[in-house]
């Protein structure tokens, strides 16, 4: 015979809204992500704004006509994985389909509608590593 324990009232988390809908945290949805404790980050930088102070910081050399995730967006999504333990740029290939990291970063649609991922390691891996090259041709083109 199993030990028979109290049953306790359900425990609800209740998240900031994103988009008009209700982003909540319970224990009823079995496992999901080990990584969920993301969200309230996400919040304090927010609110905060240190991702996109740091963000204002950065020159984007890339072509604009190819930038499908924004600087800040490629920041907060590489600080976010560090903070997570992730300290690898490869981990992100895997993470890009977390769904916390993708609340965290609200890209809530592309969790619903499946079209769409963060970003991979290459796309962060670029925003880390620009070659002088890159730098060099711009500032030629600008002469």
């Amino acid at each position: 015979m199993s030990p028979s324990y109290p049953r306790t009232p359900r425990q609800v988390i209740n998240f900031s809204k994103q988009k008009g809908k209700e982003i909540i945290a319970n224990f009823d949805g079995g496992l999901i992500t080990s990584d969920a404790g993301i969200v309230w980050i996400a919040e304090l930088d927010k609110k905060l704004g240190i991702t996109e102070k740091f963000g204002n910081c950065f020159q984007d050399h890339r072509h604009q006509s190819y930038v499908d995730h924004s600087v800040h967006e490629l920041l907060a999504q590489r600080l976010y994985g560090i903070i997570l333990g992730y300290e690898d740029v490869n981990d992100h290939d895997k993470l890009r389909h977390d769904p916390a990291l993708k609340i965290a970063l609200e890209k809530l649609n592309e969790l619903e509608d499946k079209k769409g991922w963060l970003a991979g390691k290459s796309t962060i891996n670029r925003l880390e590593y620009c070659p002088e090259t890159i730098l060099d041709q711009k500032n030629e083109s600008l002469s």
